[in-house]
């Protein structure tokens, strides 16, 4: 056993009704002018923060193109803002580290899906056709707003892919060799497959897959992305495929024997896509995509997942 272990930096305020609090976490972070960035979801938050919003963008984009970016870096210079507070999914997510990374501001996330990136250093940005991945700590959110009650009206389908991508995360970090992280990862993994089991959309589920989803991104931050991401990456900035529908297709042909049917089964409970070819990936893409991914396994998964068939 040999391992090495940071924990992050960010700090998690999680429970009901806690996007009250988005004022005071910005005045704790010294914000005077704060830009928002949301597009569903964002009117409740804009009114709690009142006198420090600044602006608001609501252009967010899938895989964080950087043009994207410049856009919304133009609007924080316009306005003067010192702090980005984001409300949403991965793509807003994902604009508030690379704004928040390029012009030196803090940030704070309030997540209203499953995918967990909130709680990593990592950015994947769109540029020429091609998703690239980095790792900074300075791209790591200042503090983490978990409001269950923001994600009560999430929709179902969008709430079982979200939770399959988190599951994504905990499923690459099972096993790690740091205890904590293997325990973190089994947690976060019995607790979507357990949200998921019923009814998704009571109260107790929604909390349990909120909280599931913040365990799942914690073992993604201490961990090296494995094959299955790297996959997902390349089909969303490459081929433009949706994320979390992306990863669901993906999982269950990555995921170790033991878990994969139970994870397959879930997502055809709910009528998720299992394939890629369901997604409109077209299979004479499946030779480029593993070029790009550049591992020996790719092209067997990639095409097991496409006619949605057992690796095994």
């Amino acid at each position: 056993m040999s391992f090495t272990f940071e924990p992050a930096r960010t700090r998690i305020v999680f429970g009901r009704g806690t996007a009250a609090s988005v004022r005071t976490e910005a005045e704790r972070l010294g914000a005077t002018r704060v830009l928002l960035i949301a597009r569903h979801g964002g009117d409740k938050v804009a009114a709690e923060l009142d006198g420090l919003l600044a602006a608001r963008f609501t252009g967010a984009a899938m895989h964080t193109p950087v043009e994207v970016t410049e856009r919304a870096l133009a609007l924080l210079k316009d306005h003067g803002a010192d702090c980005l507070v984001s409300v949403g999914g991965g793509s807003s997510t994902g604009l508030s580290k690379a704004l928040s990374v390029r012009a030196g501001v803090p940030q704070i996330i309030i997540p209203t899906t499953y995918a967990g990136s909130e709680v990593t250093q990592v950015l994947g940005e769109t540029a020429a056709g091609l998703k690239k991945t980095r790792r900074d700590a300075a791209i790591q959110p200042d503090t983490v707003i978990y409001d269950v009650d923001l994600t009560l009206d999430l929709p179902l389908d969008i709430t079982v892919t979200s939770s399959l991508n988190a599951l994504a995360h905990a499923v690459t970090a099972r096993g790690n060799e740091n205890p904590l992280i293997d325990a973190i990862a089994t947690r976060a993994i019995e607790g979507v497959l357990h949200g998921l089991s019923g009814n998704p959309s009571t109260v107790d589920a929604r909390t349990e897959l909120l909280h599931s989803a913040w365990l799942a991104g914690t073992c993604l931050a201490s961990v090296p992305m494995g094959l299955h991401h790297k996959l997902a990456h390349v089909l969303g900035g490459t081929f433009g495929l949706p994320h979390a529908a992306t990863h669901t297709a993906l999982l269950s042909h990555t995921a170790p024997a033991d878990l994969a049917e139970r994870i397959h089964d879930t997502a055809t409970r709910f009528g998720a896509v299992t394939s890629l070819r369901e997604l409109g990936m077209a299979e004479s893409d499946l030779s480029r995509a593993a070029e790009i991914a550049g591992h020996p396994d790719a092209l067997r998964i990639l095409t097991s997942a496409w006619r949605d068939v057992s690796t095994v």
